[in-house]
């Protein structure tokens, strides 16, 4: 292929492997798979390395483990080829899955093929190349598919041991923790002083669906012409969970500042000039779709997904500072997850 897809690059010195050694894999997985294969990384992508592959029998993407130690369950490869396969002819839109390789042997890491989806994916929330009438059709077309998503039958759809159900939140506490402890940084009292807030409160009653764990905009393909949601991405972090833990994550954006350091949130921002919904109606919105006649402890389930991104964020940048991240911005995410933090504090800390 001549022209390189958009948002990827040469690949990175610490992420090259046999390319070889892929092609002849391919060659037995795929009985239409024709070479010479090119490859290039995305830009994107800071826990698994992500590839464009390019071949005379089309377009792939392969999503490998990255190089050196590893955190223990992080980089659940596995797990997002699993639940993907299991949401295929579902309605929730997913790539087409060509294969999984546990062998490290191969190429070095576990790692995994699906069709390259082409279509639009937009890194800035506020969709500054967008006319105004057509943020809010993408915003909704965002809901619809989260509402979609946490509609499967999950024990229907063969992850009745994906996860575990009762007890997701404050699970979810203790492993962030632990991964905060087993990949640690200069202090950081603002992530503590929120993770003892939220241990401090009565968890919301238990509810379970499947829950993506990273939903969000620059997670989703959108088709070019159309604000239609083609395809979800980026499964890694799924999960049987608690449904508005999910929506919370999703809506993290109108707790973040136009400044914020990874990607601009809403906080300071005219949103009703931009077309964009305010937080309650996208919230409203969402409780339409899946039957519910309100939200309840909301504040709880934003505090909390404050904290499992700082957390997260913090282990990109453990990352970063060991030479192991899969982007060469990863070192901003120390002062992101920090910023996070400190948002998540004021906002427990609010009457």
């Amino acid at each position: 292929m001549s022209d390189a897809r958009p948002g990827t690059r040469e690949v990175l010195e610490r992420h090259r492997f046999d390319a070889a050694a892929l092609e002849r894999w391919l060659s037995g997985q795929l009985a239409d798979f024709r070479g010479p294969l090119q490859l290039r990384q995305f830009e994107s992508g800071q826990s698994n390395p992500t590839f464009h592959v390019a071949a005379a029998s089309g377009e792939y993407v392969l999503r490998k483990q990255p190089p050196g130690r590893l955190l223990s369950s992080a980089h659940a490869l596995d797990r997002e080829y699993r639940v993907q396969a299991a949401l295929t002819g579902s309605g929730v839109p997913v790539p087409r899955l060509r294969g999984y390789c546990a062998d490290a042997a191969v190429i070095g890491t576990p790692f995994y093929v699906m069709d390259y989806q082409p279509g639009r994916i937009f890194g800035n929330p506020l969709l500054p190349e967008l006319a105004r009438a057509e943020r809010g059709a993408l915003y909704d077309a965002m809901n619809a598919t989260l509402a979609r998503l946490h509609a499967v039958d999950w024990r229907g759809a063969g992850l009745g041991d994906f996860g575990r159900p009762a007890g997701y939140l404050s699970r979810q506490i203790t492993r962030w923790t632990q991964q905060v402890q087993a990949a640690p940084v200069d202090p950081a009292p603002e992530l503590d002083e929120l993770r003892d807030w939220l241990q401090a409160q009565v968890p919301p009653p238990d509810e379970s669906a499947i829950a993506h764990g990273d939903y969000r905009l620059g997670n989703l393909i959108f088709a070019a012409d159309r604000p239609e949601v083609v395809a979800v991405l980026d499964w890694e972090l799924a999960t049987i969970g608690h449904p508005l833990a999910d929506l919370a994550y999703n809506c993290l954006a109108w707790h973040l500042p136009a400044d914020y350091v990874l990607a601009p949130g809403f906080v300071g921002v005219d949103l009703e000039a931009l077309g964009l919904p305010p937080e309650g109606e996208y919230v409203a919105t969402y409780a339409r779709r899946t039957g519910r006649d309100a939200v309840p402890d909301w504040r709880y389930f934003v505090a909390f997904s404050l904290f499992r991104i700082a957390a997260i964020q913090q282990g990109v940048y453990a990352r970063a500072l060991q030479g192991n991240a899969a982007s060469a911005t990863a070192r901003r995410f120390g002062d992101s997850f920090r910023q996070a933090a400190r948002i998540g504090c004021a906002l427990a800390r609010a009457p």
